[in-house]
Parts: structure tokens; sequence; C-alpha cells
């Protein structure tokens, strides 16, 4: 299984929101499978959206893309920090 963990700050959030549901079909597109989108306990505007990918170099290519520079541009995300990983263990407690 193949994750992306992007922890960002928004200038905004309900206006970041919007557009993210709104690219919600682009996003399938490119290969995301599901996702979680977290906030911060004390910054509201510290968002972390974690998904599961077909591919990681799916999920590069399109985070990467001048696309989604753009659309990033006006959601308001500030320096997005982006971990591509591979799972190694998934568990139940």
């Amino acid at each position: 299984m193949n994750y992306v963990l992007i922890i960002h700050a928004v200038k905004d959030y309900q206006a970041w929101k919007k557009i993210f549901d709104e690219a919600s079909a682009i996003r399938k597109s490119a290969g995301e499978i599901n996702y979680y989108v977290l906030r911060d306990e004390h910054d509201e505007n510290k968002i972390v959206h974690f998904s599961q990918w077909a591919s990681l170099q799916q999920a590069r290519d399109f985070f990467e893309s001048p696309r989604l520079v753009e659309i990033r541009i006006q959601a308001g995300v500030e320096a997005p920090e982006f971990n591509y990983l591979k799972c190694l263990e998934v568990g139940t407690l």
C-alpha cells in the first residue's frame, strides 16, 4: 500500500476545503484511493492530508504537476511538506 502524508498551513480552512472538495474527481483519476483530512489541535489552519494511492509515482506526478501547484496557490496553501510512504504493517488493537 502506498500513502502520502502532507502537512501544510492554509490561510483559510473553509476556502481550502472548498477547493479540496472540488478537486476530488481529479484526485481520484490520478490514483488517490481514500483520504483523511486532519487538523492540528492547537492551530486550526494547520492541515494534514493523509491519503492512499495506487502508486507513489502517480502521487508524485499529481502533486508535483504545474496544475496542482496552481490549485495550491488558489487554495491558500503555505509551505506544504510531502511525505511519500510505503506501508510496512497495519494492525488493529
